[in-house]
């Protein structure tokens, strides 16, 4: 009897160990703001963020938005395309400086990761064209 509940202990131990492991999906970006500086007025500018699934499940990202037109995400590869552990993908955020001004802008990523809502950031100054 006593072996049965060791036995029993040390199945309960293991299952409980198990499922406390955290086996998601997870970003690593190289960078998660990116600063133009000062851009003239009517050139819209891109930049690409980098990232790498570093978690043990597939990465998905089932949606990427902007609060404005202004900003507009490019995701590859397509959002909905699994991203196997060690692999890599971008995001490509184009700002188009129509006014002049300064400006800070976010893309909201939601995905199946660990943290399933990131933020990416593009910043700088729009300047009057010459």
């Amino acid at each position: 009897m006593k072996k049965i509940l060791i036995i029993m202990a040390v199945l309960v131990g293991f299952i409980g160990f198990t499922a406390m492991q955290d086996n998601k999906a997870e970003f690593k970006f190289l960078e998660e703001t990116h600063d133009f500086g000062k851009i003239p007025q009517g050139k819209p500018v891109s930049f690409t963020f980098k990232y790498t699934n570093t978690g043990n499940e597939p990465l998905i990202i089932s949606d990427i938005s902007s609060p404005c037109g202004c900003t507009v995400p490019e995701v590859s590869p397509k959002a909905g395309t699994p991203i196997k552990k060690g692999e890599s993908g971008s995001i490509t955020i184009t700002y188009n400086a129509a006014a002049v001004a300064p400006f800070n802008k976010s893309v909201t990523i939601s995905s199946n990761s660990k943290t399933p809502k990131k933020m990416l950031y593009v910043k700088g100054e729009v300047i009057a064209a010459k």
